[in-house]
């Protein structure tokens, strides 16, 4: 028969896969920021709240601090480094009003985060009262990134519209928090479980909002770009007759 401890395992590692596409899911995102070369309506706190959750689940990972807790650590590890390239790159391309308060929370939370490893290690001395206070605070700061989204969502709701609520990234969150979910309640860890079975909620309600706005998003976009192409029609038409009347004043030789 097989035990608990290995069925945690194998869930375990399935969770390291979906929270890495998890964290990879706002690629799409990030090109098209890149490519424009500016942030648009998109906005970085979803990014600075996945950013310091990972950090402090690495501080919760450590052996000094929850030992045998290998893959709680690596996959929040990938994540810090996925998350801090997508900080840089709104802290780049935001506009001079947005990116000194984007720079603030991000210096903000790597003296934050900095300061609870220091304090923990330095004076706190048993695993289980390290865990306890670095969980209450990943718990506390793990609803917060699954809580992030709504200000997406609020936005879905006042526009009626999806486009800055990526897809991708409602549905990883989905499944991953399921599957860690059910990781921390296979050998209960009240610090995992909190957390993610909040984000399955947060995500759930995403999704319906998704299916709800999606034909409307859809008409929207078609509509933009039925006007731009009108638009440029109109350049074109206004334009002709000026090309005509110096190809006209060419041959005269004027």
């Amino acid at each position: 028969m097989v035990s608990t401890e290995i069925i945690r395992t194998a869930v375990g590692i399935m969770g390291n896969v979906i929270a890495l596409l998890l964290f990879l899911s706002p690629l799409p995102t990030i090109l098209r920021i890149w490519k424009k070369k500016t942030v648009e309506q998109f906005s970085a706190v979803p990014y600075l709240a996945t950013l310091l959750n990972c950090m402090l689940w690495v501080v919760y990972g450590l052996p000094l601090v929850h030992p045998h807790s290998t893959l709680v650590l690596t996959i929040n590890g990938s994540g810090m480094a996925i998350e801090l390239f997508y900080v840089l790159i709104f802290i780049v391309f935001s506009d001079r009003k947005n990116r000194p308060r984007v720079i603030s929370m991000f210096v903000a939370e790597l003296v934050f985060v900095a300061l609870v490893g220091l304090m923990v290690l330095l004076f706190i001395h048993s695993y289980q009262q390290r865990s306890m206070v670095v969980g209450v605070l990943c718990v506390f700061f793990g609803t917060m990134m699954y809580a992030a989204p709504l200000a997406a969502m609020k936005l879905v709701i006042q526009t009626k519209s999806v486009e800055y609520m990526p897809l991708t990234l409602s549905v990883a969150s989905f499944f991953n928090g399921v599957c860690w979910t059910t990781y921390a309640l296979l050998k209960f860890d009240l610090y995992i479980t909190i957390p993610n079975g909040l984000g399955v909620m947060f995500a759930v309600a995403q999704l319906v909002l998704y299916a709800l706005y999606y034909k409307s998003t859809q008409r929207e976009t078609e509509e933009r770009k039925l006007n731009e192409g009108l638009a440029m029609q109109e350049v074109v038409v206004i334009g002709e007759p000026a090309s005509k009347a110096y190809s006209a004043a060419a041959q005269n030789g004027l």
